[in-house]
């Protein structure tokens, strides 16, 4: 084999940085005149969204704005759509969701988007968020995934046609494995039971939002940039991908957790557009417990 071919190894450079502390998360850069974010996540698992006070949390010191679901849809803003669907690759048609920034009208899992708070620190941020007051109605939650999958069983998403069956995927020959099971003289029924699991990256998820000159500048903690360009510009902001540079600096630990995108990253360049600083949001372990991908 060619020292320098197909199947040589590449030689790791970034031990030496990190070994000696002088590595650069999105943590570590700060821009002038930069504020922090907050993420007020809703406690209910199903829940309707009946009325939303933000009166005594702008008036908490350091407070620049608060965003809600209302505003984003005032404002227009699309959702984020899911990565992949079969049918885009020529597969069954399935439901497709485009999930809001922060929700308008139900929140649908435990650490769901609400409101969003920036102020000077991100401790006058948290406390601020811990001041929004968020009327909710309690609704039935699906907890179980196969009674979820039941008719009757309370929808995530309301206009599903399929109840909670996000799309149809079959594999392999039907006719073949019904024969197979027909003449098998003895059949064994296992049924597993999958913990649920979330990455817990040593480095939590992060992500600063610069808006200049009519266009935008994101620093995000993520595995995948260019999905996170092409979501944020075409389906969020729909606006030419020129308009938007996505840097991603050391990761950290991902785990495939940081391969998606995440309301927090649009919501740092909103909220930088509107209040013309740059803004930082940085997951607390609880908030990356609640909303990281889970698997």
């Amino acid at each position: 084999m060619n020292r320098n071919g197909i199947g040589q190894a590449v030689r790791r450079v970034e031990d030496q940085r990190f070994l000696t502390g002088r590595a650069r998360y999105v943590d570590d850069i700060h821009l002038p005149h930069m504020l922090h974010g907050a993420v007020v996540m809703s406690p209910h698992a199903h829940a309707r969204i009946k009325s939303i006070n933000t009166t005594a949390a702008m008036k908490s010191p350091g407070v620049h704005l608060i965003l809600t679901g209302a505003d984003a849809k005032k404002e227009n803003l699309g959702g984020i759509p899911p990565l992949f669907m079969p049918e885009d690759m020529g597969g069954p048609k399935g439901y497709r969701t485009f999930r809001p920034l922060l929700e308008p009208e139900k929140a649908r899992y435990v650490g769901d988007r609400i409101a969003f708070v920036v102020a000077d620190t991100p401790e006058q941020a948290r406390i601020a968020a811990e001041l929004v007051e968020v009327d909710y109605e309690p609704l039935p939650a699906g907890v179980n995934v196969a009674k979820a999958a039941q008719d009757g069983a309370p929808k995530v998403w309301d206009d599903n046609p399929a109840a909670n069956l996000a799309f149809p995927l079959m594999m392999g020959n039907k006719e073949a494995t019904d024969k197979a099971f027909a003449a098998a003289k003895h059949i064994a029924s296992v049924k597993l039971y999958n913990n649920r699991i979330t990455a817990n990256a040593m480095e939590p998820r992060a992500c600063l939002g610069d808006y200049q000159n009519d266009a935008f500048t994101l620093y995000t903690s993520s595995q995948n940039p260019h999905g996170v360009r092409g979501i944020l510009c075409g389906a969020v902001f729909k606006m030419p991908e020129i308009k938007l540079r996505v840097i991603s600096p050391d990761v950290g630990g991902g785990f495939g957790m940081k391969g998606d995108i995440y309301p927090e990253d649009g919501l740092v360049l909103w909220a930088s557009k509107k209040l013309g600083r740059p803004v930082k949001w940085v997951a607390t372990r609880t908030e990356s417990m609640l909303g990281d991908n889970h698997g």
